[in-house]
């Protein structure tokens, strides 16, 4: 696959910032306990979803110390329609025990910190410092991975050398960038049938031929 060239990312940048400058989430949360609980349930699962399923999770658990405290198997039939419940019930109780101990109740906004809570990640991190902090930093979900690939902004075949390759190619505004990409993939440059008629990055696509042929 051809590279898109110095030239080309900045335009492609450019045009991201200029159509996105205003994204945020579409999770919704109102404060960093609830948002690092949003992140961490919406690993393959729909932001749609994790919005249907949190009024009722933080009505019973409101804060650090209710969710440190909450009961298992309780907290499981809360997050039953949320894909790997079991698993995210589990490290959602860690997290919080952890955060009680360790940070006084309080979610580390640090990326060191941060990864050191059960079921939060690199990326998980970046999401949420991203989101709660304007960090100048990149995560590559499932959108942000296909649309670099198909704009040519990475050939990678791992998350991590793509994060790195987009570092690379934008360096700022990553905050901004990363918002962008998500919505981008999710609305208009789709797993299926993309929307290449409305999409204003058309003129850069690597792939839109294999979609024409379609």
């Amino acid at each position: 696959m051809k590279l898109s060239t110095k030239s080309e990312c900045a335009r492609i940048k450019s045009l991201f910032i200029e159509h996105y400058k205003e994204a945020k989430t579409e999770l919704l949360y109102k404060n960093a306990y609830e948002l690092l609980v949003c992140v961490m349930l919406s690993a393959q699962c729909t932001d749609k979803r994790v919005n249907i399923i949190t009024p009722s999770l933080f009505e019973n658990y409101p804060d650090i110390e209710a969710l440190a405290n909450a009961n298992l198997e309780a907290l499981k039939l809360l997050i039953r329609s949320c894909s790997f419940f079991n698993n995210k019930a589990e490290n959602l109780i860690k997290m919080a025990k952890s955060v009680r101990e360790n940070f006084n109740g309080e979610i580390p906004l640090d990326e060191e910190k941060l990864v050191t809570l059960a079921g939060v990640g690199q990326k998980t991190a970046h999401v949420v410092m991203i989101e709660y902090k304007g960090a100048n930093l990149m995560a590559v979900d499932t959108h942000v991975f296909r649309t670099s690939h198909r704009l040519g902004l990475s050939a990678a075949k791992t998350v991590q050398k793509t994060e790195l390759d987009l570092i690379k190619a934008f360096k700022d505004n990553l905050d901004i960038l990363h918002q962008g990409m998500v919505l981008f993939g999710r609305y208009i440059c789709t797993a299926k049938n993309p929307k290449c008629a409305e999409c204003f990055l058309v003129e850069f696509c690597k792939s839109k031929e294999s979609f024409k042929a379609k």
